[in-house]
């Protein structure tokens, strides 16, 4: 199969969704599954990981009802209070859903230390019992604890959404690069190569202003742990969905086929899960 590890749906709330401000107006309205079929289909992609973006499992289970619904939607990556004292008795209760293969929590909007709180750590070190991974969202300022994090837990297989969001637009890149480096001297963390082009300058990008960011996570994760992800449909706000295919299928053509296969589904599939 050829995956989309990342790309997101909701029915549009202007107070939940208050991330989505005026000048991204072009997603301030309803995703859903019957959107991206035909999205999927003309650039040859068979189906999808459906990622959380608000925090709650109302959420989660909306989108397990989404992976039920449609066969595109391969797998869930959901949400769960990380920090409750009911998660065991939580995790129980939601593992009665195969669609769920994960979860995430909006990190990037927390403290700077916020992945490296026991709490969290002790949250999140419970998903492994239950065969399920952690995506992290962070910023590049935030990399320090998603370190602590990956070393604290070794059992669990993580990966990073979105590169850790460098910043492109300010073509700063030396500080995320050595963390990025050692992180990645982890066997269990993958990273997705997602999330790029709204980093960048929105309306005046290149695909030159990535290549030094994708030369550090082939070069530190290899291959074998990155995966292609659109971030659909929040990517519109910058490209479109062909745009953000072409920038990864182009990168990864010098590696050969093998390469691009691992990296445009064989990785998600293993990484998730997913079953055809």
């Amino acid at each position: 199969m050829t995956i989309d590890a990342h790309q997101h749906f909701w029915h549009f709330d202007p107070v939940r969704d208050s991330w989505i401000t005026d000048d991204m107006a072009i997603i301030q309205r309803d995703f859903l599954p019957a959107d991206l079929e035909p999205v999927l289909s003309a650039n040859g992609i068979d189906g999808c990981v459906a990622v959380q973006a608000s925090q709650s499992e109302e959420e989660t289970l909306f989108l397990v009802n989404m992976a039920r619904s449609y066969d595109i939607v391969k797998g869930v990556v959901g949400w769960v209070d990380l920090q409750s004292d009911q998660l065991p008795q939580r995790l129980e209760a939601l593992s009665s859903h195969p669609e769920i293969k994960g979860y995430r929590h909006v990190a990037q909007a927390e403290p700077d230390d916020f992945l490296a709180r026991p709490a969290v750590v002790e949250g999140i070190r419970q998903l492994a019992a239950f065969g399920l991974t952690y995506d992290i969202l962070i910023y590049p300022n935030q990399l320090k604890a998603a370190l602590h994090l990956v070393r604290e837990v070794p059992e669990l297989n993580f990966v990073i959404d979105h590169l850790a969001k460098p910043h492109i637009k300010k073509r700063e890149i030396s500080r995320w690069s050595n963390f990025m480096v050692e992180i990645a001297r982890h066997p269990n963390v993958s990273c997705k190569l997602s999330g790029m082009v709204t980093e960048a300058d929105w309306h005046n990008w290149s695909k030159a202003d990535f290549f030094p960011y994708m030369d550090v996570a082939f070069e530190s994760f290899g291959p074998d742990r990155l995966m292609f992800g659109s971030d659909w449909p929040v990517c519109l706000v910058a490209a479109n969905y062909t745009q953000v295919k072409t920038l990864v299928e182009e990168y990864v053509a010098p590696w050969g086929q093998e390469a691009r296969e691992k990296v445009f589904g064989a990785n998600a599939v293993s990484f998730y899960k997913l079953a055809n």
